[in-house]
This record gives C-alpha cells, sequence and structure tokens, in this order.
C-alpha cells in the first residue's frame, strides 16, 4: 500500500512539473524577438534582427502583437510567416526546410505537414486513381500559412506586420497561442 501511495505522489509531481514547463513564464512585451527586442517603426514595420545574425541562424522567431513570427534565411532569400502551422499549430520554427518540385518548403515537426516559404501553400503528395497508371504528385492544398512581407534596409530585417482583412486556416493557432509565451511549447 506504501508503495502505491509512493508511486502516485511521484507521479503527480512529475504531472506538476510537467505542467509547469509547458506553460512557461508568460510573455507580456507586445514585440519580442529570439535575436532581442524589435522595435516597430513610423510605417509599421517591425525590426526583427540584423541581417547577418538571422543570416548565421538561419532563423529567428519574434512576437509582434502577440503573434509568433518565424523569419527563415534559406538559400540567399528571407522568408517570414506565422511560426504555429496550419494543421495544429505545430511551431513550424524546427522544422526542417526541404525542396518540393522546385518550391522551398517548411515541414511542420509534429505532422510533417509541408508548407511552401515562398506563398504559404500546403502541399500534399496524392495520386489521380483515373490515370492509367497513377503516380504520386505533388499537388497545392491552397494558400493555408500566413506569409509576412519581409524588408531588408541598411542590414536589417523587418516584417510587415500581418494584415488581418484576409483570413487564413493558419490565424486560428496564431490567435490561440498568442501572448503565451511558450515559443518553446513542445508535443
Amino acid at each position: 500500500m506504501l508503495d502505491l501511495i509512493i508511486l502516485s505522489l511521484h507521479f503527480f509531481l512529475c504531472f506538476l512539473i510537467s505542467l509547469a514547463i509547458w506553460r512557461g513564464p508568460k510573455d507580456v512585451d507586445s514585440c519580442s524577438s529570439t535575436i532581442g527586442t524589435v522595435e516597430i517603426r513610423p510605417d509599421g514595420l517591425v525590426l526583427i534582427g540584423k541581417e547577418e545574425d538571422i543570416k548565421k541562424s538561419q532563423r529567428a522567431t519574434a512576437r509582434i502583437d502577440g503573434r509568433e513570427i518565424v523569419v527563415f534565411y534559406h538559400e540567399g532569400k528571407f522568408h517570414a510567416l506565422d511560426s504555429r502551422c496550419y494543421h495544429e499549430g505545430g511551431p513550424l520554427r524546427l522544422g526542417e526546410i526541404e525542396d518540393i518540385d522546385g518550391q522551398a518548403c517548411i515541414v511542420c515537426p509534429w505532422h510533417k505537414y509541408r508548407i511552401t516559404l515562398e506563398t504559404g501553400e500546403g502541399l500534399y503528395e496524392g495520386i489521380n486513381p483515373l490515370e492509367p497508371s497513377p503516380t504520386p504528385k505533388w499537388q497545392s492544398k491552397g494558400v493555408k500559412q500566413r506569409i509576412h512581407q519581409v524588408t531588408i534596409e541598411n542590414g536589417n530585417v523587418y516584417v510587415s506586420p500581418p494584415d488581418l482583412s484576409v483570413s487564413f486556416d493558419s490565424d486560428y493557432f496564431a490567435e490561440k497561442y498568442k501572448n503565451s509565451g511558450d515559443l518553446g511549447m513542445e508535443k
């Protein structure tokens, strides 16, 4: 009986620790970044960080008005998109970039959804069963992930704030994790 009580207490303690880790510290800044604090220019552009720093790290995350944004530097180009996958909110900043039919795509680490960095389209590999010998081909689900305009000026990387008059599937998870402070939340 004592063993059962000790085991139950151990389980409860582990649960509390994992809950504390999952919740993490709260982020109350309106703008923050893994590179440092970001600034908003009078024209609305948000400074994410130094161009050279982001080129070295290949990616940077920022919180713009509570919304998590990830900026990737891949093959000489900067790309910015919502950092939460449109499918179930996976942390795209932890994903790998792969080339699919000449398009750079981020692969969500949770469920392997593929999203083009250029347009935010969700891609899937499918077949047409009506073809005489069906072969898998990459196809678009349409634009699912909100992308953000990137501007490089005087060695700095800026991102335009999102135009919320148009909605995307990723907006649901961007809103769900807004101001949560858990850029490090994992599944």
